[in-house]
């Protein structure tokens, strides 16, 4: 079918019902709030939002938006995060998870460039598989850049770009202001417990949160639209190519693979939570 949108709070309730006649995929964005330079507070879920458009696009998904508060971690000391505990994001999480599963969407990817979102979405994503007996699934965008699209990265500019060309993405462009403020080199103030940072995967092996807001973080330079425009061109050619990298329609065919797997690991074991609670 046609959609006029991929967004589903932007669909009639006829439209949903009439997609989930033929899919099932819906792209969860989750995001945050936080402080982050010269660049908006919403920044991290405007770029996961970005991305959940164009994979929605090539695999024929919808888009649920509007996630933008979870655990923000290190940045809770500016004064515009909005601090969500992981336990708190986890339980929201999945009551979404498990309602969206009763509309239809057997298929669902939780994605975010947030660093620490991994400690919100994957417990919720292996706890939903042993309450439902359903395989969602967890894409984490930074790790996904760095893994299949590191020669796109020459330096942080290029990251700054993809935030900007997000933006005009969603077309929000002149929501990224104009700025030269927050463009200075800045080694963190915390960059001493660097060798304790790094003995779990991101932001997962200590407590602790940032000293000076420019820890999160220097930002490229836009003096003025015509720089900002260029940003955003480049930006959104980077998000293209990731995420054609990504093959979202084979990742969408093994999801549904994966689960007649699960479902005939569940009839060999039926104790395993996913067949047990299943079967009840």
């Amino acid at each position: 079918m046609e959609l006029r949108t991929r967004f589903l709070p932007k669909l009639l309730n006829s439209e949903v019902d009439e997609y989930l006649k033929s899919n099932d995929i819906i792209i969860v964005p989750v995001g945050t709030v936080e402080m982050h330079g010269g660049l908006p507070l919403d920044s991290e879920t405007v770029i996961s939002e970005a991305f959940a458009l164009k994979m929605a696009e090539a695999c024929d998904g919808l888009v649920l938006t509007g996630l933008p508060y979870f655990y923000a971690g290190a940045t809770a000391s500016g004064r515009g995060t909005v601090q969500v505990s992981v336990r708190q994001g986890i339980d929201y999480l999945s009551a979404i998870a498990h309602s969206l599963l009763r509309q239809g969407f057997k298929r669902q990817v939780y994605i975010s460039f947030h660093g620490p979102a991994h400690m919100t979405c994957s417990p919720m994503v292996r706890d939903f598989f042993d309450e439902t007996g359903v395989p969602i699934l967890y894409i984490d965008l930074s790790m996904q850049m760095f893994k299949s699209a590191k020669d796109l990265f020459k330096s942080m500019d290029a990251f700054h770009a993809i935030t900007v060309g997000a933006y005009q993405l969603l077309g929000r462009l002149e929501d990224v202001p104009l700025t030269t403020e927050y463009s200075a080199p800045h080694t963190q103030t915390c960059a001493p417990f660097n060798d304790l940072f790094a003995l779990a995967y991101q932001s997962g092996s200590a407590g602790y949160c940032f000293a000076d807001p420019m820890d999160h973080m220097p930002t490229t330079a836009i003096p003025d639209e015509a720089t900002r425009k260029a940003l955003a061109g480049e930006g959104a050619e980077l998000i293209g190519e990731i995420v054609k990298r990504m093959d979202m329609p084979h990742v969408a065919a093994q999801m549904r693979d994966l689960k007649a797997y699960t479902d005939r690991a569940g009839e060999l074991y039926p104790w395993m939570p996913s067949a047990y609670n299943s079967a009840k």
